[in-house]
């Protein structure tokens, strides 16, 4: 019987990645919560796990050559799941090239993007005092619509982010896209992109992944919650 893994997880966009893909995958897994409005990443357990205090993580057990490896890093994750299982990485060599590439943009483009946007346009007027600055608002609304666009187009002749197969790729990337309302985006201009979020929406897989620990999301942050959250302290 296969160990189960060991999944360090909140449920952000980051964290659906790997609940989603683990349940896609068919891996059993155990749940260990690390509450980042409390601080919980800069444990020194923690630390040794995901040096760079940030969730999700994962140890293996029966890692190469079966012995425990752990992994910090979504798409890193991702990869090793999927190269572990033979799972959701591409049939051909160069299906997995554009799996791989299409993971590094949401890794360097759509995430963090849509997490600055995230930011400045809900979390930063909330706090104390308000942060509210129309020229980062701007800019970062306006470059998630434009990843937007690239996705959209990409989509209008692939079924799937990386071709007409379903990977890894979407994984990482549905999480981010699916939040473009507290992005402020409009997609009705964009069909292609709104029939892939329906589509990759409808798994089930990927609805129980998004689900878990679903409570725990959102929940009104106090002033200290602010500060370990947004860098002031930690």
């Amino acid at each position: 019987m296969t160990a189960p893994i060991e999944l360090y997880y909140w449920p952000t966009p980051n964290g659906w990645k790997i609940s989603i893909a683990l349940e896609e995958m068919g891996l059993p897994y155990n749940v260990n919560l690390v509450n980042i409005g409390k601080g919980e990443q800069f444990d020194p357990a923690f630390l040794k796990i995901s040096p760079n205090n940030r969730m999700p993580a994962i140890i293996d057990p029966e890692g190469p050559d079966g012995a425990p490896i752990s992994i910090f890093e979504s798409g890193a994750i991702l990869q090793y799941l999927a190269r572990k299982t033979g799972q959701f990485c591409g049939p051909t060599q160069r299906d997995r090239v554009a799996v791989d590439q299409w993971l590094m943009w949401q890794m360097g483009g759509l995430g963090p993007m849509a997490g600055q946007a995230h930011h400045f346009l809900k979390y930063a007027p909330a706090m104390e005092p308000p942060q509210d600055l129309p020229y980062a608002k701007d800019r970062y609304r306006t470059e998630v619509g434009r990843l937007h666009r690239v996705l959209d187009t990409q989509l209008a002749t692939h079924e799937y982010v990386a071709g007409d197969f379903y990977s890894i790729a979407d994984m990482a990337i549905w999480p981010w896209a699916c939040l473009w309302e507290g992005q402020q985006q409009d997609i009705s201009d964009k069909p292609h992109l709104r029939r892939w979020l329906d589509l990759v929406g409808a798994r089930p897989a990927v609805q129980k992944g998004k689900a878990l620990a679903a409570e725990n999301r959102n929940a009104t942050q106090s002033r200290e919650e602010q500060k370990i959250l947004f860098g002031q302290k930690g």
